[in-house]
């Protein structure tokens, strides 16, 4: 039954869920809210809900890159290199942003008769990302049931899971990880030094994929 909306990056995670529930998802949304990386995600989020016969939202958010300060937002030279466990690694939250995203997808869902809103958040992204932990989860999932009429829920099946452990999943639903896009500096090829494409590499390696991404200087 189609009775979902997924919050669709272009991502690893995003696009995985994507398969793995492409079922019952009626709608996809992606959000052009002025990251560095924006133009190189969406394409491959259009490219995957059109191979999926899914329909493919995209709306702006361009006041979070006008008021809001991240380095996400600020350009690639702003982007630290290094691990997700370093502590330098917090100039790229963009704050509140799943919250926002969460909540113009539940007024999507609600507008279109659907009952859930999906996103990809995963156990890596706790540490640094407030909005991706399991109580803020468990919170915007009650406030959108107690906020619409339908009592809208949030399905977030990642939240626990590595994203090792999501990559296994893409791989036995045979995605081509060349096809989702992760560094965060938005540049030509991933840079490869940047916490997402390091966590990209890790995860890949932890998976047993060969890591199809092309890494500027390899």
């Amino acid at each position: 039954m189609k009775d979902s909306v997924i919050i669709l990056s272009g991502g690893m995670d995003s696009v995985t869920l994507l398969y793995d529930e492409q079922e019952r998802i009626a709608l996809a949304v992606s959000f052009d809210y002025g990251s560095n990386h924006n133009a190189r995600e969406i394409p491959f989020a259009r490219l995957h809900c059109e191979r999926l016969g899914i329909e493919h939202l995209v709306i702006p958010l361009q006041f979070m890159a006008q008021y809001f300060e991240s380095s996400l937002l600020q350009g690639a030279a702003a982007i630290p290199e290094g691990h997700y466990a370093d502590e330098n690694m917090k100039s790229t939250v963009v704050p509140f942003r799943n919250g926002i995203m969460l909540s113009v997808a539940v007024g999507l869902a609600e507008s279109r008769g659907l009952k859930h809103v999906m996103m990809a958040n995963h156990g890596g992204d706790h540490t640094i990302y407030p909005d991706c932990r399991p109580e803020f989860v468990a919170a915007m999932s009650e406030a959108a049931r107690t906020g619409t009429y339908p009592g809208i829920t949030l399905l977030c099946p990642f939240t626990n899971l590595t994203k090792a452990q999501i990559a296994a999943r893409g791989r036995e639903l045979g995605i081509d990880y060349a096809e989702t896009w992760s560094c965060y500096k938005g540049g030509e090829r991933h840079c490869g030094r940047c916490g997402t494409c390091v966590e990209r590499r890790e995860a890949l390696a932890e998976a047993g994929i060969d890591d199809p991404t092309v890494y500027e200087g390899e």
